[in-house]
């Protein structure tokens, strides 16, 4: 083999190490949630590919709550959606779900949600971009999307974008939009976004799971009226 021969073939071999090491970082995780088995790829270098105890607890409570919580044919957004277990769940439960989040992380997103939803639920979800706070008139003009349900799990986690995520939550939420919404308390900073998060909506504890140190929340904006917040600001 010539000199250059050795080099393609050495381009060849990091490039197979590449994917070798990438792969060995991806792995798959099977749940049982609505009378299906859920096959997800996660990724462990990535927050946003991996499905953390929030979307789990979630998912379990719109399992066993299908009755109060009816999503048979609702118009449901998942913000930060991530791996999209609870995407998934609430598409297996009947609902018109679009999952969102950003860009990069749309792929994986969309794998999950088609191979574990394909032929198998009576919408077929729809997978979306959104960046919190970027261009929300634009993709998600108010004058024609209505929400039933916003879900969201984990989203307040180590990132700068809380004043974004406000937003978001207040753009997409008319006066009868239901927030379905576990959190995981960490951070101090983080903590504070529920205060804030306050001004805009009504917040109801439904579930609590100290061990975990999770709560889940059921939200409802206020009166535009009463909600005048000077700056969403965290």
């Amino acid at each position: 083999v010539g000199v250059g021969g050795w080099a393609s073939l050495s381009t060849l071999v990091l490039s197979l190490l590449s994917v070798i090491t990438c792969v060995a970082r991806i792995y798959f995780t099977s749940f049982h949630f609505a009378g299906h088995e859920i096959r997800i790829t996660e990724a462990i270098d990535c927050y946003g590919a991996v499905v953390w105890p929030s979307a789990l607890v979630l998912c379990y409570f719109l399992e066993n709550n299908s009755k109060q919580y009816n999503l048979v044919d609702k118009n449901v957004i998942e913000i930060g959606a991530g791996t999209g277990l609870v995407s998934i769940v609430a598409s297996l439960l009947g609902a018109l779900v679009t999952a969102t989040d950003l860009p990069e992380l749309l792929g994986n997103l969309q794998h999950n949600v088609f191979r574990n939803t394909k032929m198998k639920c009576k919408h077929q979800p729809h997978v979306k971009e959104l960046s919190w706070g970027v261009d929300l008139e634009k993709n998600f003009p108010r004058s024609s999307c209505h929400f039933d349900y916003i879900m969201a799990a984990d989203v307040v986690y180590h990132h700068p974008f809380l004043d974004e995520l406000l937003l978001t939550f207040d753009h997409l939420c008319k006066n009868d939009t239901v927030i379905l919404w576990a959190m995981r308390f960490r951070l101090e900073k983080e903590n504070q976004f529920v205060g804030r998060f306050q001004t805009l909506f009504n917040l109801e504890v439904l579930s609590d799971f100290p061990s975990l140190n999770i709560t889940l929340y059921k939200a409802m904006r206020k009166s535009r009226m009463t909600a005048r917040p000077s700056k969403l600001m965290v």
